[in-house]
């Protein structure tokens, strides 16, 4: 397929100006983490080399089952899976059972309108009904039945159509932050990773390497709160890398950018629906006004707890869930993004 350079201007109102998004490179990470114009960027060559080096599921999605409809809005759901193995299409992108569970769960909602882009994590011990398995952790769904039996339950859960699958190899996050010279962090809370090298982060902004950055990443063991406070430093990242890309001028120099697409295409597997041209046409269809328009949030829960057969889990909480079904539904996830 040939590749045409399309050049991007700042906060183009017509469809031929494409906004620089991170759908091309983030929609695993950031997805749409940036879509502001930078000028003199090759948006096509930047598509062109993610999806060179991106793995593409050919069995994604769930086919044989009944699923919700397409958001009436327009809107678009992206669920976004971090693994510490990122396997192949005949495992975690398949219906056959696995050895693979998905230890970050993120709900990326870009809105009807491409102005804000809501980024929910789920918790990963959250306690929930999976089809044809009875009731487990969530995370269970993928060892069990790989991504289509993931989306189904998560589904499930949402009433909401998922419009793709990306899984992010954590690995992959060391040669994503070393290709941009590192990411700068606004870390929530002061710590010391528990395992060796034991990394210290300040409460308040980190210059973080790859290695640095991925151990801030997995880290649970040192807080009180365990995956709840890992979630928030997970969603403090992303906003880190989305921040350092626009801070450094990333977007405006061709090879840092080529260098980060080609990072993340090879650190990320998509769906197979999930193709060159539907990129550009999100990419196109962009217009995030800055960092300030990517919001992050916890599906609110209703706390630990013990199952039955002595795991520790995390309960739904009904009232809550409800509220964010009917938020999806309707386009309103403002009202569970903290004000930035």
């Amino acid at each position: 397929m040939a590749i045409h350079s399309v050049r991007i201007h700042p906060h183009g109102h017509s469809g031929r100006w494409l906004h620089i998004t991170m759908t091309l490179a983030s929609v695993v990470m950031l997805v749409a983490a940036v879509a502001f114009g930078a000028t003199a960027i090759y948006a096509g060559s930047v598509a062109g080399t993610f999806d060179s080096h991106v793995t593409r599921l050919p069995h994604a999605l769930p086919t044989a089952v009944p699923r919700p409809p397409a958001s009436p809005t327009g809107a678009v759901n992206i669920l976004l899976l971090g693994s510490d193995s990122r396997g192949a299409p005949t495992s975690i992108g398949a219906t056959a059972e696995s050895d693979q569970r998905s230890d970050t769960m993120l709900l990326v909602h870009i809105d009807a309108d491409r102005r804000n882009v809501y980024v929910m994590s789920i918790m990963r011990d959250l306690w929930v009904p999976i089809p044809g398995n009875g009731t487990a952790k969530i995370n269970a769904a993928l060892a069990w039945g790989g991504t289509p039996l993931t989306v189904q339950t998560v589904e499930q859960l949402l009433q909401v159509r998922i419009d793709h699958i990306a899984i992010l190899d954590f690995a992959g996050l060391k040669s994503i932050t070393n290709a941009i010279g590192g990411v700068d962090v606004d870390s929530p809370v002061a710590f010391t990773t528990v395992k060796s090298p034991h990394y210290t982060f300040v409460k308040g902004m980190n210059h973080l390497d790859g290695d640095q950055a991925l151990a801030y990443a997995r880290e649970r063991y040192a807080f009180p709160t365990a995956d709840y406070q890992r979630v928030a430093d997970q969603q403090a990242l992303l906003l880190g890398f989305a921040t350092t890309l626009i801070h450094r001028s990333v977007l405006t120099d061709p090879a840092a950018l080529l260098a980060f697409a080609r990072a993340t295409g090879s650190a990320v597997s998509v769906d197979s629906s999930f193709d060159l041209p539907s990129m550009l046409a999100l990419a196109a269809s962009m217009r995030l006004s800055g960092a300030s328009a990517i919001h992050t949030f916890t599906l609110p829960t209703a706390g630990t707890a013990t199952s039955a057969d002595g795991q520790s889990i995390v309960n739904v909480d009904p009232a809550a869930l409800a509220r964010v079904r009917a938020a999806l539904a309707d386009d309103t996830l403002s009202q569970f993004a903290p004000g930035r």
